[in-house]
């Protein structure tokens, strides 16, 4: 057994400041397992959102050391022993409290978007048909968990904070998925560059890191729709 140091930012929308804990670590643990034993034993109002801890909903997303990814499948053993691991929440959004930041705007761009709608079912039969490559296309985007993690990490959002000019990652892979659907009929190109803002993005590649489903966010959603 051994002894982890980490600087966790505590605080609200009014500001906060890193507080310092150190906790034992055991083989296998992952950061939020030490979130849960430092809000365990030392500061029972540590707020941290999370649910499934098995990576598949999303909820833990948090920056360490710097870096966004999920607290619940970031081994204690892939960060460096040698200083203090730092925990704070998203950046690209407000602070709630403590690790949790306010995702809501996310929600609220999502409605903005044209929602699917399909062509009308074959006459004969009244079903509607689709290839297997383009069943295989549109598959991969299916698997965001909404972690929002390439939200955060994007530079238009995070550093530059064009959150009424700029829909972010997350939805251009959302709206690729619709456009790239054989059965939509909405027409959405010029929403793409007045209202999602998609020339913002330069294609710097930093929201493909950090998704923890791996999908190809930038070669396979953006740079499509960017041609469109």
């Amino acid at each position: 057994m051994s002894e982890a140091r980490f600087l966790i930012w505590r605080g609200d929308s009014d500001g906060g400041a890193f507080h310092e804990y150190a906790t034992p670590t055991t083989e296998g643990m992952v950061v939020l397992d030490a979130v849960h034993q430092i809000q365990a034993e030392q500061t029972h109002d540590l707020a941290v959102r999370w649910n499934c801890k098995a990576g598949r909903c999303g909820s833990c997303s948090a920056e360490i050391n710097g870096v966004p990814r999920l607290m619940c499948i970031t081994r204690m053993n892939e960060l460096p022993v040698d200083r203090p691991i730092t925990l704070e929440p998203m950046r690209a959004f407000p602070p709630l409290r403590d690790l949790v930041s306010d995702v809501s705007w996310n929600f609220e761009v999502k409605k903005r978007i044209k929602a699917f709608k399909p062509h009308p079912p074959d006459e004969a039969d009244g079903t509607w048909r689709m290839r297997q490559e383009d069943v295989d296309r549109v598959q991969e985007f299916r698997k965001c968990i909404e972690c929002f993690l390439c939200q955060d990490v994007c530079h238009v959002l995070r550093d530059h904070r064009l959150h009424d000019r700029f829909v972010g990652p997350r939805y251009f892979v959302h709206v690729a998925a619709l456009e790239m659907h054989p059965l939509d009929t909405q027409d959405r190109a010029g929403e793409l560059i007045e209202a999602a803002g998609v020339g913002y993005c330069n294609i710097t590649k930093c929201c493909t890191k950090v998704c923890p489903e791996g999908i190809k966010i930038t070669d396979n959603a953006i740079i499509p729709l960017k041609k469109l």
